[in-house]
């Protein structure tokens, strides 16, 4: 396992002396080689002290690899320019290498050190190739409420070593007479759900996705969120007992704050902040899913958790794409572009049918999971599972219809319809995500 870290840090010097597009089709082998070679793995693998792969990990490593090198492939504008390319792989590549090693971690500790480290490159990433002023607003609160959550985490990681005498996460569920009070349950559990992120914790994504690059929108949406999904998958292990007593509280928050941000989603003239709060709204149902730690609830998180991924990571490029052309991301201008760009409707259409879970995407094998876990947890969560659902449908049919339906903005009168990269990247994004349905037994085998 640790072969494909070292190729990723081999990389990162080469990025001075090797031209982007090599250093792209590296990365590229890099992905293709871990998706074979992670394919033929058993459920547990390569386990040392401190790192190893699991099933878990496995699907969330390929998915980090995949969108490190679809950034790459969105942010071509940065090496046309010469924005600082090579210091922006770098950053890159010191993120997918964070990743990586958070996804790999056996210790609670090396998690929380390379889960909080992923930080930095994303900062500066927001900073350094951000569009307006705000951005430097928008790492503040990216930087400052995911630190104040973490920082219990810590204390509760070092309480658990100083009273069992380990930190791998593995060991705990064997540990016998491990009864955990709540001072450790909320520590465990919150520092994840800020990073997911739950409602009332979640200002700084829509920020942070308004003024980030596309690249780093796509790392956020695609990967990002998702290593608080995987930390609350580990930390159940931990702290299963507890979480059948208290998890309702954060039930409740996450479908009704999903519904509240489905409703917000209706509201914004912004492409790039209509994509994040939708971001917000599908966490939320997985959220759901997560704490009713059953089979079905667990495992159709975790397949929402890689659909999201590149569902959403395709919308921000399409987003990014009609940005370039017209040099706005307000609806008022982005409408009509059916007109103007009749190929990018249709994946425009494929990406946002995927987003609200038609078939045969992934999401829907997904929601189906949930629905089935959240209602048979409590039938009272039918009234907003089924209107977070509509809701759903609702702002991602107003996201289509108003950007390619009506009259297209006077002052618009050329538009180039798309490059080869452009179309090459969007077909990544959709491709896996209707694959995968083919063979869905690897997002429901790992528990």
């Amino acid at each position: 396992m640790l072969k494909f870290l070292f190729f990723v840090l081999f990389l990162t010097p080469l990025s001075f002396f090797v031209n982007y597009w090599v250093f792209l089709s590296f990365l590229l082998m890099g992905s293709f080689l871990f998706l074979i070679k992670g394919y033929l793995v058993y459920p547990f693998s390569n386990f040392g002290f401190y790192f190893g792969e699991d099933n878990l990990s496995y699907g969330l490593i390929l998915l980090s690899f995949w969108i490190c090198c679809l950034m790459l492939l969105a942010s071509s504008g940065i090496y046309k320019i010469g924005n600082f390319t090579v210091l922006f792989l770098i950053m890159n590549m010191i993120l997918l290498s964070s990743l990586i090693l958070a996804f790999m971690s056996s210790s609670l500790f090396t998690f929380y050190l390379f889960f909080e480290s992923s930080l930095i490159p994303t900062f500066f990433l927001v900073l350094g190739w951000g569009y307006q002023p705000e951005r430097v607003q928008a790492g503040i609160y990216l930087l400052f409420y995911t630190l104040f959550a973490s920082l219990p985490l810590l204390v509760a990681i070092f309480f658990l070593y100083n009273w069992t005498g380990t930190l791998n996460m593995f060991l705990y569920s064997y540990i016998q007479g491990l009864s955990i009070g709540v001072y450790l349950y909320l520590p465990l559990v919150f520092a994840f759900l800020v990073k997911m992120p739950m409602f009332i914790f979640h200002l700084w994504l829509p920020k942070a996705h308004v003024e980030a690059p596309v690249s780093g929108s796509m790392i956020l949406a695609g990967v990002l969120l998702k290593l608080g999904g995987y930390g609350l998958f580990r930390s159940f292990g931990i702290i299963f007992g507890l979480g059948k007593t208290y998890n309702y509280m954060w039930m409740g928050i996450a479908l009704m704050g999903g519904l509240i941000v489905s409703l917000i989603c209706l509201c914004q003239m912004d492409l790039k902040s209509l994509i994040a709060y939708s971001s917000v709204a599908h966490m939320g149902i997985a959220l759901a899913g997560i704490m009713t730690m059953t089979y079905w609830g667990m495992s159709g998180a975790y397949g929402l958790m890689i659909a999201h991924g590149l569902c959403s990571s395709g919308l921000f490029c399409l987003a990014n794409i009609s940005y370039e052309r017209l040099g706005s991301r307000s609806m008022m201008i982005n409408k009509g572009l059916m007109n103007i760009m009749p190929s990018m409707c249709l994946w425009w259409f494929l990406l946002s049918s995927a987003n609200m879970a038609a078939p045969p995407t992934l999401n829907l094998l997904s929601e189906i999971s949930l629905l089935n876990s959240i209602i048979s947890w409590s039938w009272m969560t039918i009234y907003s599972v089924a209107l977070l659902s509509f809701f759903s449908a609702a702002y991602t049919l107003y996201l289509y219809s108003y950007t390619q339906h009506g009259k297209f903005y006077s002052s618009l009168y050329s538009c180039n319809s798309g490059y080869y990269r452009e179309y090459l990247l969007l077909l990544l994004h959709w491709l896996p995500l209707n694959i995968i349905i083919l063979k869905p037994d690897l997002f429901f085998i790992w528990l």
